[in-house]
């Protein structure tokens, strides 16, 4: 239980820096259960994902996005679409917005493709771009498409596919999210608070810490308890 813990945390710091990560947090619930006509409880550690909102980092890049809210940035690659937070994107040499890793970003249509703002391979910069607050993606002032904002109806049950990708499994349904609103020029930092994870990792290795002193020295009265039989 404190090994999982401690994995917990140590993730949790290495991703800090992730732009839209959501760091995982464990809980401990009490369970009672019958197994071979016996009352059996006890306490199981879950893990969730924290979905609170992390800071906003101004770039003034067009391409980078924030999302307010509890919505997520949809994107898709040859395994398949996967659901992010990270809205650091760019436009690749056939004008298609993409993420870090190469992954189509993806809106109401399918990929957001601006093919007028690529001059010969290089992304021109005498273009405005806008989006609204709704996602739609306007190029000199004409609308061409839409951010795909989803939002998913049980959290709990999404899956950390890589540091930055989540998926929903089958029953887990997506659905537009008109509440959440994307900010331009901004991406939002991991959720991570350093200090609150380095508190849980001195307080997950005392535990383990006093743990195994108890354990020393339960085996040590049994030795000592063995040793007096044995003189019978």
């Amino acid at each position: 239980m404190f090994m999982r813990a401690q994995e917990v945390t140590a993730n949790n710091l290495a991703n800090m820096n992730t732009p839209g990560y959501k760091g995982d947090k464990l809980f401990y619930q009490a369970f009672s259960d019958e197994l071979n006509g016996q009352s059996v409880s006890g306490v199981s550690a879950r893990q969730t994902m924290s979905m609170q909102q992390g800071a906003f980092e101004a770039t003034n890049n067009p391409f980078d996005f924030a999302i307010e809210g509890g919505g997520f940035f949809v994107v898709e690659n040859e395994e398949g679409q996967f659901l992010t937070r990270n809205g650091r994107f760019k436009l690749n040499s056939e004008g298609y917005l993409v993420d870090s890793q190469g992954a189509m970003v993806q809106g109401e249509a399918g990929p957001i493709h601006l093919p007028q703002l690529v001059k010969s391979g290089s992304t021109s910069t005498d273009v405005s771009v806008n989006v609204a607050k709704d996602g739609t993606v306007k190029v000199e002032g004409e609308e061409v498409g839409q951010l795909r904002i989803v939002q998913v109806d049980q959290v709990e049950q999404l899956q950390r596919r890589t540091k930055s990708y989540l998926s929903a499994p089958d029953g887990v349904e997506m659905v537009s999210d008109e509440s959440s609103q994307v900010v331009q020029g901004f991406y939002e930092s991991g959720n991570v608070d350093s200090l609150t994870e380095l508190v849980h990792m001195t307080k997950n290795m005392r535990m383990f810490e006093s743990q195994q002193r108890a354990m020393r020295t339960t085996d040590d009265m049994l030795s000592q308890a063995t040793t007096r039989l044995g003189r019978f």
